[in-house]
């Protein structure tokens, strides 16, 4: 049967597909956190040479991670409406070669980023894509209600990989960068788990409204939103510690601003206990992130 769909699949549906794969939308906020944090460490914009091959490692890493994850969780996909239609389960791609190509990927990404950039940058690029397949997606996923809480980390280390791009190293501001994407995950990924709670329960994962119920999930999500609003106040430090140099009033501002938001919405989740209000948090969310890495940047371009 899969065979058959492949079979008549033109050259431009097999090549959509693999795209898919990669899921490059979610592909494209994770390098924008870590063209990011090579604006902070850099304090401005960074040399072309490191830029250029920074951004394609972090696309081929985070895509093919993005394809292993999927090759292993194809038989939880296909009982789930919402990923029932990607590549694997739909027949479009084979499981195999859904895994080939992620490892490929990921391969290139670390030869990209250690012959071009430096090898630290190419080991945490490494490390993002096996604590996602490996340590998020075989171990704690399926067996945990913390598999988002402790998986979070795999988005947040291409903040890592910037940092390291830009510097050579990683230093104290490029973990308080770790810790925003880390402590953002949980409420984001929790508002889309209550949209499709029914998904995850038919597919056994036990997700935080499956496992502990919708209302402690909302709860939760309020507390880490505000975790998360302290944690964006500290870049903004160097107000007030002049010896301290990483970002200013703008983007304290711009941090308080947002994070407000960010709290009153998940405050109404808990008021109005809605699918709607749930999707309301989880696209204020997706545009929190984005909009507080983008006042990073001009915040730091404004300092040059």
């Amino acid at each position: 049967m899969e065979s058959t769909i492949r079979s008549t699949l033109s050259s431009g549906d097999i090549l959509r597909a693999y795209f898919e794969l990669m899921k490059l939308k979610i592909v494209t906020l994770l390098v924008f956190t870590t063209v990011t944090a090579m604006v902070v460490a850099t304090n401005g914009i960074p040399e072309i040479h490191l830029l250029l091959p920074t951004i394609l490692g972090g696309i081929l890493a985070a895509g093919g991670a993005s394809a292993m994850n999927q090759f292993l969780d194809r038989d939880m996909d296909a009982r789930m409406t919402r990923t029932s239609r990607r590549p694997i389960p739909s027949g479009r791609i084979a499981p195999v070669n859904a895994l080939l190509f992620g490892m490929a990927l990921v391969a290139w990404s670390v030869l990209i980023l250690g012959i071009f950039v430096n090898w630290l940058a190419a080991g945490l690029a490494f490390v993002g894509a096996i604590y996602y397949v490996v340590l998020y997606t075989l171990i704690l996923k399926r067996n945990t209600t913390l598999n988002i809480v402790i998986g979070g980390g795999a988005g947040a280390i291409p903040v890592l990989v910037g940092w390291a791009a830009a510097t050579g190293t990683v230093t104290l501001e490029a973990f308080i960068l770790f810790a925003i994407v880390f402590y953002w995950t949980p409420p984001h990924s929790w508002a889309l788990a209550i949209l499709v709670n029914k998904d995850y329960a038919a597919a056994n994962v036990p997700m935080m409204p499956v496992a502990r119920g919708e209302q402690v999930t909302r709860l939760q999500i309020l507390l880490y939103s505000i975790q998360l609003v302290l944690i964006t106040l500290i870049p903004g430090v160097s107000l007030f510690f002049p010896n301290v140099k990483m970002l200013g009033g703008l983007y304290l501002v711009g941090a308080l601003i947002l994070g407000i938001g960010l709290i009153y919405m998940s405050a109404r989740l808990i008021q109005i206990a809605s699918k709607p209000m749930a999707r309301n948090v989880y696209k204020y969310s997706s545009a929190y992130l984005a909009l507080l890495f983008l006042i990073m940047i001009v915040d730091r371009l404004l300092q040059v």
